[in-house]
């Protein structure tokens, strides 16, 4: 009897310390506030009843000269740049503030543009210390979902 009550009092204790989670189990949140340089992008175009295509996008040595600054309290700044007609040198294609929102808990952006109506609508895919994937999608064709999806590289500062 001795015995068995040896070996519940130790079956006892072990669990007792068995549950104890000292790991520290906490998630990093990395903000999207940061100057973001694009890599490439991925178009995607799916039409009803029918199977979707994907192209990948590489950028240029200029095109990467791009930025896209998102500042705290929800304003911003996109700057894309491209090759220019003079050889070996770039210019900028489309230079535009914009205001944005970005709900971490759905990971839904939108993104709204200085002298465009139309907001752009999205989702973050990726968001760590050094890479963003952001999906923009259009929906206004009821025929067609299109998508792109840019990959951006976080800019240290």
């Amino acid at each position: 009897m001795k015995k068995l009550a040896l070996l519940f009092a130790g079956l006892s204790l072990f669990v007792a310390t068995g549950c104890n989670d000292d790991d520290n189990n906490t998630t990093i949140e990395y903000p999207i506030v940061g100057t973001w340089q694009p890599i490439k992008e991925v178009v995607t175009t799916v039409p009803v009843g029918g199977s979707g295509v994907s192209d990948e996008i590489t950028y240029t040595t200029c095109q990467k000269e791009s930025r896209w600054v998102f500042a705290e309290g929800g304003t911003g700044k996109r700057t894309d740049k491209g090759d220019s007609a003079t050889p070996g040198q770039c210019d900028t294609t489309f230079e535009r503030n914009f205001t944005y929102t970005y709900d971490k808990s759905s990971k839904a952006v939108q993104i709204k543009y200085q002298g465009i109506v139309t907001p752009d609508n999205g989702k973050v895919m990726t968001l760590n210390e050094t890479t963003l994937n952001l999906t923009i999608e259009d929906t206004t064709d009821p025929n067609e979902y299109h998508s792109v999806t840019y990959t951006l590289k976080r800019i240290p500062q």
